[in-house]
């Protein structure tokens, strides 16, 4: 099933050149994992809650390829460029199935 990796990064005007270096570099490393950028650092227009910082979201094929890519040496060595100078929050999700329902899951939380 089909996995997002979403990062809400709490961005800044002027960037530190080790964040440069990793967005040149990032890519390269979820590719050969079946990984490809859906958003790329858009602060999004918030219409609830608090607005937080810029917004990546990186489809992978499924949660197995998306940890993969994560602990692969070729991003564990570029991600320090980012945690060290960009604080964030960066979250592993599992899409839902076609035709997946809302109210089925609804009507299954009271027990129906």
């Amino acid at each position: 099933m089909t996995a997002y990796v979403m990062a809400v990064l709490h961005t800044t005007d002027t960037p530190h050149p080790d964040v440069i270096t990793y967005i040149e570099r990032v890519q390269p490393t979820f590719e050969p994992y079946g990984g490809r950028f859906l958003v790329h650092g858009k602060p999004g227009e918030w219409v609830e809650g608090e607005r937080l910082g810029g917004i990546v979201m990186i489809e992978f094929p499924d949660l197995e390829r998306a940890h993969a890519w994560y602990a692969s040496p070729a991003y564990q060595e570029i991600l320090p460029m980012r945690t060290d100078h960009l604080p964030g929050s960066l979250v592993f999700l599992d899409g839902v199935a076609p035709g997946y329902d809302a109210a089925r899951t609804a009507a299954s939380m009271r027990g129906a």
